[in-house]
């Protein structure tokens, strides 16, 4: 197993170990690894380079965040990456996979879905603290996805796809298809801003969900992780998909009917996001939370949408129709956060 032989590069006895599979993982392949004598645990992982194309780069924006928080005083704890026997960040294999060891958080879990408001605002209030800490004398990150952020970019390739996709798809897809047209307009100001460079450039998560923090057994945010995505932006983006991730009230790929979104928990989001940040935004941050919710779960339909016209070729896949049902999840989600603002 390849797992076993980089491992060596880190530990030669690699018979004290004991190397377990994570398999809830949906880009990186992880393994737990874990000393016979149950004293010591790691995370080794191997990274999805087909996504992270720069391995490198995300061990090196990791380090350089762990440094900030270090420096400006954080308390939660942080993931560490080790080096190997070389002193080198990344472990290439024979075949050319790019592996890492990092610290495993003890007496730590992660939750999928939550209901409670009181732990929504705790997790928000964890990730506000993050970004206050990251951005008090912020460094430019090295660029580990390009043109996430390009919101022109996603509508240009939805409009290919209409063009170019999967006839049979376009035909199935043509309700989503409507409502995304409906909306058309609705990214226009964000588009803009972002071509003018108006939103102030800060350090962000880029994918701040709830299984990306870990809770002590009461709950309680204790670390940040999966920092693969940290890239310079705008925290109105990290706002928008928390609540794309936090409020809807379905899994992600159930497309039924109904008003799945939940403003209690939008609102115990906001609270809780606002908690360390409210005298650190700028005017244009604050007056936009709301549209910026709009637009991350807008921008993520789409984002399903096309993929699903252009064969899936993206995200992975259970069934044919899994990006379609996603779509429809984010657009009946968006459906009901425009109906909650307009009361």
């Amino acid at each position: 197993m390849e797992a076993s032989i980089i491992l060596k590069k880190y530990f030669p006895n690699i018979s004290d170990f004991k190397i377990i599979p994570i398999e809830n993982g949906l880009i990186n392949t992880t393994f737990l690894v874990e000393e016979n004598s149950g004293q010591k645990k790691y995370i080794l992982q191997k990274i999805n380079t087909s996504i992270f194309k720069n391995p490198k780069a995300i061990v090196e924006n990791h380090c350089t965040i762990n440094n900030l928080l270090q420096q400006n005083g954080y308390t939660k704890q942080r993931v560490e990456i080790y080096n190997n026997s070389y002193g080198e960040l990344i472990t290439l294999s024979e075949t050319g996979n790019a592996w890492r060891l990092m610290s495993f958080i003890e007496n730590s879990t992660t939750l999928l879905k939550v209901s409670d408001t009181k732990t929504v605002e705790k997790i928000a209030a964890a990730f506000s603290e993050f970004y206050k800490f990251i951005n008090q004398n912020p460094l430019p990150l090295q660029e580990v996805l390009p043109n996430f952020l390009d919101f022109d970019l996603r509508m240009k390739d939805f409009f290919w796809a209409l063009e170019h996709g999967n006839p049979s798809f376009i035909a199935k897809a043509q309700p989503a298809i409507e409502f995304i047209k409906t909306q058309i307009n609705l990214p226009n100001q964000w588009i803009d801003w972002q071509k003018k460079l108006s939103l102030p450039n800060r350090i962000i998560h880029a994918d701040p969900k709830i299984s990306n923090i870990l809770l002590d057994k009461h709950e309680n945010p204790i670390c940040i992780i999966d920092l693969d995505t940290v890239m310079n932006g705008t925290l109105l983006y990290d706002f928008g998909d928390m609540v794309r991730s936090y409020t809807n009230k379905l899994e992600e790929d159930n497309p039924k009917n109904i008003d799945n979104f939940d403003s209690e928990i939008f609102l115990a989001l906001k609270h809780g996001f606002l908690q360390h940040l409210e005298n650190v935004l700028e005017k244009i941050e604050l007056d936009n939370m709301d549209y910026a919710a709009q637009i991350v779960i807008y921008i993520q339909a789409v984002r399903f949408l096309t993929d699903y016209l252009n064969g899936s070729v993206y995200y992975t896949i259970q069934r044919e129709n899994h990006n379609l049902e996603r779509a429809i999840n984010q657009i009946n989600l968006l459906k009901g956060l425009q109906q909650f603002l307009q009361k």
